[in-house]
């Protein structure tokens, strides 16, 4: 039932998916930007207590409930953690009325054919396993198109749903995540290649995907995929824009949501008063929240 819950607010509530899921070589980028310095913490376990009460805090401010937030994606040790004595996942559904997800990807294999293929996944099916328990309903898994390459991106969407596969095996709803780097001079090129073979791999897929994909060059150019009946959502990263230029441009983009990472946690920090701190999250939640139901 609750399975059922979580799809409906997916499929038709109005807001956004947070990205809560920086893993180990982002995290150190994430607590600087969060006002918290290397010289601040001594290895990673301390490294990883500190950006777990970052999250905590976040997940508990009065900001952040599915009113306005959909879902968030958990780091796999964020899930393994507790908030207040409960299960992180648990907590976030019970408490907030945000659906959990899980980042499952463990990094990226060196440049091949203009693109960056995810590393084999260890013990997968095992991590899918513990996810269910968890009461987490679906997975993220991210890969990086960096050239408008026909063989690569070809090579990126198998990979993407190859594993969508082994995901929905369990029970779970896969967000595919072949992200394209919005620097790139050929990304308009590398999108339409992008979308062609999600299409193609679409047809012949049973049930559905979620696809988070950067913010595209045309306004409205996926809007095949939106309205493609085997795609539960499609929702936007923000690749590196500021979080005032990611919601202009998601804006233009009708029946896609965010589901940004740094443009969420832009403004916040570990030395504000946890009044000031849940004023700048609102303002960030109300400010995404609006460029995603357009």
């Amino acid at each position: 039932m609750t399975n059922a819950k979580m799809t409906e607010q997916v499929r038709n509530g109005r807001g956004f998916i947070a990205a809560l899921d920086q893993s180990g070589g982002s995290t150190p980028k994430a607590l600087k930007l969060y006002g918290i310095s290397e010289s601040e913490y001594s290895g990673e376990n301390e490294m990883f207590d500190l950006i777990h009460a970052m999250r905590a805090r976040i997940i508990k401010s009065p900001a952040f409930t599915g009113d306005k937030v959909v879902g968030a994606i958990l780091f796999e040790q964020t899930m393994d953690r507790t908030i207040d004595g409960i299960p992180t996942a648990t907590y976030l559904w019970e408490k907030r009325g945000v659906v959990p997800f899980l980042k499952i990807d463990k990094g990226l294999e060196p440049e091949a054919d203009g693109v960056q293929l995810m590393k084999p996944i260890p013990g997968l099916d095992a991590l899918l396993d513990r996810a269910v328990k968890a009461g987490i309903f679906g997975t993220k898994e991210r890969s990086v198109i960096n050239a408008a390459n026909r063989k690569g991106i070809a090579a990126i969407v198998a990979q993407q749903f190859e594993i969508g596969r082994q995901v929905a095996a369990h029970g779970l709803m896969p967000i595919l995540e072949p992200e394209v780097t919005i620097s790139i001079p050929d990304k308009a090129e590398a999108e339409a290649m992008l979308q062609e073979e999600i299409l193609k791999h679409l047809e012949g897929l049973d049930g559905q995907v979620m696809l988070k994909l950067s913010l595209p060059t045309v306004p409205d150019f996926y809007q095949p995929l939106v309205r493609h009946p085997k795609v539960l959502k499609v929702v936007a990263l923000s690749g590196g824009y500021s979080r005032d230029k990611a919601n202009e441009i998601l804006a233009q983009n009708h029946g896609i949501i965010a589901s940004f990472s740094r443009a969420l946690t832009e403004g916040l920090s570990a030395r504000q008063s946890d009044a000031e701190f849940d004023r700048v999250l609102q303002g960030a939640v109300d400010g995404i929240y609006a460029a995603s139901i357009t």
